[in-house]
């Protein structure tokens, strides 16, 4: 990292912005060209849990090239000045990389499902259609090294 004075090496504090960050962009590479996509997310235990259809480009690229990187910001605020140069953001940031790989077990899938609704809503118990759980496709991303970054605070 460029920028020491910005890196976060309290890992309480990645922690917490790993749980409370409601984004994930995970950026994949397919063949040549690089690919991101923004993707609703749970964390837990250094593993982030993703949900999707289970067809598409993401799907295909990541049978080919399970490498991932992923990015999540929190508490992002733009920082106003007087000359446009000056502009800046306010923010904490991670940008982690790790290999994914597809839950097929039913029993994990519901594990990973309510990994990530618990991300989003916390308090609430929730049941899954047997069938919609079949459908779906879960990706579990295992870090293997992850970067903090905070500017403004």
């Amino acid at each position: 990292m460029r920028r020491n004075d910005k890196e976060i090496k309290d890992q309480q504090l990645i922690e917490k912005i790993l749980k409370k960050s409601k984004v994930c962009r995970i950026a994949l590479i397919d063949e040549d060209r690089p690919y991101i996509i923004p993707m609703n997310y749970g964390y837990k235990d250094r593993c982030i849990y993703l949900h999707s259809a289970s067809e598409g480009r993401k799907i295909e690229i990541l049978k080919k090239n399970n490498q991932v990187c992923f990015e999540l910001e929190y508490e992002t605020e733009l920082l106003k000045a007087e000359q446009p140069c000056q502009y800046g953001m306010k923010y904490y940031s991670i940008i982690g990389w790790g290999k994914a790989k597809f839950v097929t077990d039913y029993q994990e899938k519901i594990k990973s499902l309510d990994i990530i609704m618990q991300q989003h809503d916390p308090n609430i118990e929730f049941k899954y259609d047997e069938n919609q759980v079949n459908l779906s496709t879960i990706i579990l991303i295992e870090m293997n090294e992850l970067t903090g970054k905070m500017s403004g605070y």
